[in-house]
């Protein structure tokens, strides 16, 4: 029993653990030291912010502008360590921690000064940006042209800096009044003297600080025959399988562009392209409902362009009208007017991976498209934020140790 007594008392003594002695006047000197290298990198960082802007703003816009001045905000940091040691900072017991905690507070107080500086209202070093549609890009005399354009500034464009002319195949010149509201632009030409040839317009836009953007482009009025119409001969006693061809001129759009008919003013009756991709050919038959045997029918022809700007969702659409109109008669066929019409591609649809009908349109139309915001400066903010709050939170875990 002694024994036993003896070893378990050596024990004790072998685990016998003291609490270190707190020394409070070494941990506030480095807590004071570390606060002072934090500070002095912070006013340093917004000193290289200055400096670098001013380079950014001198250099214009020269070729690689922005990864120079990166180069000199990152190549800066090596004056750290020296501005430290002449200000007599004692770095015994700095640490690996400590200079990372000196050069991540330098970095990100330096790039999130010099992307304050070179936007406004401090610096405004973009011009506007102009996007422009004519719709169609081809009309026949009678039809109007929808001219809509999506402006956009930094500082902001008002409607007294927008400069729009349009000059007809004479040489004259018209500056029509407009709508401006929104960042959209719209103006439609009526042509009243049915004018053919080709029509130039010009955007000159200058934003409040007076740098200008300039867009010119044109629109064109043409005869019947050179914009839409059918060009397939067999009209009369028409079977189900019988092809009925229409010519468009790919000038109506830049984008693909929705031709269609309709018999006896009724229902949209949508054709698809004769060869997928080719807009300038296509092809629908009698078989289509709207269409009725044994009778005589009036067919007119249309085409409707269509746009969207990018993250605008709102639809611009004109549509051109074949002046003439085309009579028809079908034959004793009992499968006329017995098809599904055609529908657009639906791209909700799409998005849910399911399959398309089966009267789809073989082409697509222009649709709404958004472009996700692009990880930048949010993102450096946030990661940056995440840095200082497990760097503070590590830190008063350790000074709750103590």
């Amino acid at each position: 029993m002694a024994k036993r007594r003896k070893e378990g008392t050596e024990e004790e003594e072998h685990f016998d653990f003291q609490i270190p002695k707190f020394d409070e006047e070494a941990f506030i000197k480095r807590e004071r030291r570390n606060i002072k290298t934090l500070f002095i990198a912070f006013l340093f960082g917004l000193l290289i912010a200055v400096i670098c802007f001013g380079f950014w703003a001198a250099m214009g816009g020269i070729f690689l502008r922005w990864e120079l001045v990166l180069l000199v905000g990152v190549v800066n940091t090596i004056w750290i360590k020296y501005l430290f040691v002449k200000l007599n900072i004692d770095l015994t017991d700095f640490g690996r921690k400590g200079w990372l905690s000196a050069f991540a507070t330098y970095f990100f107080t330096w790039l999130l000064v010099l992307i304050v500086l070179v936007n406004p209202p401090f610096y405004d070093a973009e011009s506007p940006h102009v996007e422009v549609v004519a719709l169609p890009g081809m009309q026949e005399p009678g039809g109007t042209i929808l001219i809509a354009a999506y402006i956009v500034d930094n500082v902001g464009v008002n409607k007294a800096g927008i400069n729009f002319r349009v000059t007809d195949p004479n040489g004259t010149i018209h500056t029509p009044e407009f709508t401006y509201e929104n960042n959209i632009f719209r103006y439609t030409y009526e042509n009243p003297s049915n004018l053919l040839g080709t029509y130039n317009y010009t955007f000159i836009v200058l934003d409040v600080n007076n740098r200008k953007t300039t867009v010119t482009d044109s629109f064109t009025y043409a005869p019947a025959p050179d914009v839409l119409e059918i060009i397939s001969s067999g009209r009369n006693a028409i079977m189900s399988g019988d092809a009925i061809t229409i010519k468009a001129n790919n000038q109506i759009s830049k984008e693909n562009f929705r031709v269609y008919y309709k018999i006896d003013n009724g229902s949209d009756i949508n054709v698809d392209q004769k060869q997928v991709s080719d807009k300038e050919k296509y092809e629908s038959s009698a078989e289509f409902k709207g269409w009725t045997a044994n009778s005589n029918v009036t067919v007119h022809v249309y085409a409707e362009a269509r746009h969207y700007f990018l993250n605008i969702p709102e639809k611009f659409s004109n549509t051109v009208k074949d002046t003439r109109e085309y009579k028809f008669s079908t034959a004793n066929d009992q499968n006329i007017g017995t098809k599904e019409p055609l529908v657009e591609y639906n791209y909700t649809l799409a998005l849910l991976r399911k399959s398309q009908l089966p009267n789809t349109l073989n082409y697509q139309l222009p649709y709404p498209k958004s472009m996700g915001a692009t990880p930048g400066f949010e993102v450096v903010l946030l990661v940056l934020a995440i840095v200082v709050v497990v760097f503070l939170f590590k830190r008063k875990k350790n000074v709750n140790k103590i």
